[in-house]
């Protein structure tokens, strides 16, 4: 091979790899969020309602697959898939519409609880129109687990029993054989096996890897941005990025340059200890870092000090930065019976872990928007024939109809905005911590962040980075049409310093400026 072509295939190999990693989102924002259980046309408008005018960047789409780590009880495996959100594939309906019948489908047809394949298409759109990307969670590794007469969300039948699924089709010969994960430091039985009685699909197979293929380039053609990968570590890299390099560029009749690749971040949880790692699947992709909710959990409920947290990022074994998709929590470790993340039930700490991950610059951060739950097994809020009930927009910008919606808190949203600002800064700089719970930070010139998560006030003249004026802290308030801050006030002075005060009875342990909040 000539020189100039060994160079051309080199460099065709890295922008391949590498293009799976490019988010696609607009140039000014920076964070995605996980509507979990909305429905298409509930997407649409809150897109250009509220996640555009604050800056979000993206929207992870319904769809679902469950992973239990060794510590967990299963109950019964039957009802159990694997998922981040709510799939565009049609799924199973089991019984009383547990929230995990969305990550068994039963063909490979767009209709499922959240709406059909015109009003998906009609949402990606809108979306697009107004600047937020979506990507869609799907589900490549299993199809669903056994059921008596499996009936599908858009009246696709099945026989289960004998793996025969004529909505896509498939058959018996395009599973692999029948047994169960139970060894997880065995790659082999990991990614041949039926996680949770869920039958597991041979990618290897060029006839599984077209009708995958196809389903993609059917999503990139309706305009998403990319796909969150599920279940990925059950299944082989090299079979994997065989599917990837099938998929085609984005859609530049939807707004994406020329050339774009599928922004790709897959499912691939890896607290250590395992036979199959996330390392193996950072080169084809980004990878959802697990690890990075678990230890940031870990310090804001006390069981780790945060002034630990001064060399956070991969010296603490997490993913190189840029290949990193992280979260606090997301729908499957809300409803973990072991050491579980925080959540939205523990408001206030949830608050602070949220910040700390926006202020701070490892990784590609995505926010948790949940529906309340009681019980493991509860779905969305839902009327007495199984559909879903919208969310209730409230005047204070949150929501009701049993859903939470994380992302409309004023503390989380602003600090959205914060990142969006700070972009630009890749580093933290003049770290102060207290030697215990109280920390705090600078992104170069443009953003100051305090934590208090200790059992005392935090009061403290800080360096912030900014220049001196009156700013406006984005979590008690925000800047006001006015001009004027509707929460606390922080006054730098000309050495860029300021006094902090974070008393341990208020209703937020978080205090952050940036340079787009400062008071005329």
């Amino acid at each position: 091979m000539r020189p100039i072509a060994v160079l051309l295939a080199i460099a065709i190999a890295v922008l391949g790899a590498d293009g799976h990693k490019v988010t696609n989102y607009q140039e000014d924002r920076t964070t995605m969020v996980h509507l979990f259980e909305w429905k298409w046309n509930d997407i649409a408008k809150e897109c250009e309602d509220f996640l555009a005018p604050r800056g979000y960047a993206a929207v992870q789409t319904p769809r679902s697959s469950i992973y239990l780590p060794n510590s967990w009880i299963i109950v019964n495996p039957q009802k159990f898939s694997r998922s981040k959100v709510s799939p565009i594939q049609e799924n199973v309906v089991i019984g009383k519409r547990p929230w995990y019948e969305r990550y068994q489908p039963i063909s490979y047809e767009w209709s499922t609880r959240s709406g059909t394949e015109e009003e998906f298409r009609s949402m990606v759109k809108r979306c697009n129109q107004v600047g937020v990307r979506i990507y869609v969670d799907i589900l490549l590794n299993h199809m669903s687990g056994n059921h008596e007469n499996a009936r599908g969300t858009g009246g696709s039948k099945a026989d289960t029993f004998e793996l025969h699924y004529p909505g896509v089709p498939y058959n018996r010969t395009n599973f692999h054989k029948i047994c169960s994960v139970n060894n997880y430091q065995d790659a082999e039985n990991v990614r041949n096996c039926e996680l949770v009685g869920l039958h597991d699909l041979d990618q290897s197979q060029e006839y599984v890897r077209d009708k995958i293929a196809t389903m993609l380039n059917k999503a990139v053609d309706a305009g998403v941005a990319g796909f969150r990968v599920d279940a990925a570590k059950h299944m082989y890299p090299k079979d994997l990025e065989i599917i990837y390099s099938r998929v085609k560029n984005l859609s530049v009749e939807h707004g994406f340059p020329s050339n774009s690749r599928p922004f790709i971040f897959q499912e691939v949880i890896d607290y250590g200890g395992e036979a199959v790692s996330k390392y193996e699947y950072n080169e084809l992709a980004a990878v959802t870092e697990f690890k990075f909710g678990s230890e940031l959990s870990n310090a804001f409920v006390g069981r780790n000090k945060l002034k630990w947290l001064a060399n956070w990022g991969e010296a603490w074994g997490l993913l190189p930065r840029s290949d990193a998709l992280v979260f606090i929590d997301n729908h499957d470790t809300q409803r973990s019976n072991g050491d579980t993340p925080i959540t939205y039930k523990n408001s206030k700490l949830y608050k602070m872990a949220v910040a700390f991950m926006l202020a701070h610059p490892y990784g590609i951060p995505r926010v948790m928007s949940s529906f309340e739950f009681s019980d493991f097994e509860n779905g969305p809020p839902a009327d007495s024939k199984g559909n879903i009930i919208s969310p209730k927009i409230n005047e204070d910008n949150t929501c009701g109809n049993g859903w939470v919606c994380e992302h409309r808190w004023r503390q989380i949203y602003n600090m959205v905005g914060f990142r969006n600002y700070v972009r630009d800064e890749p580093d933290v700089s003049f770290w102060w911590d207290n030697g215990n719970y109280q920390i705090s930070f600078c992104r170069g010139k443009k953003g100051f962040i305090a934590i208090n998560a200790d059992k005392v006030d935090l009061k403290q003249k800080l360096t912030v980075c900014l220049p001196a004026g009156v700013y406006c802290d984005i979590i008690s308030g925000e800047l006001g049409q006015d001009g004027k801050c509707t929460g606390k006030s922080v006054h730098v002075d000309g050495k860029g310093q300021a006094d902090v005060v974070i008393g341990v009875g208020e209703d937020d342990g978080v205090l952050a400026i940036h340079g787009g909040a400062r008071a005329s």
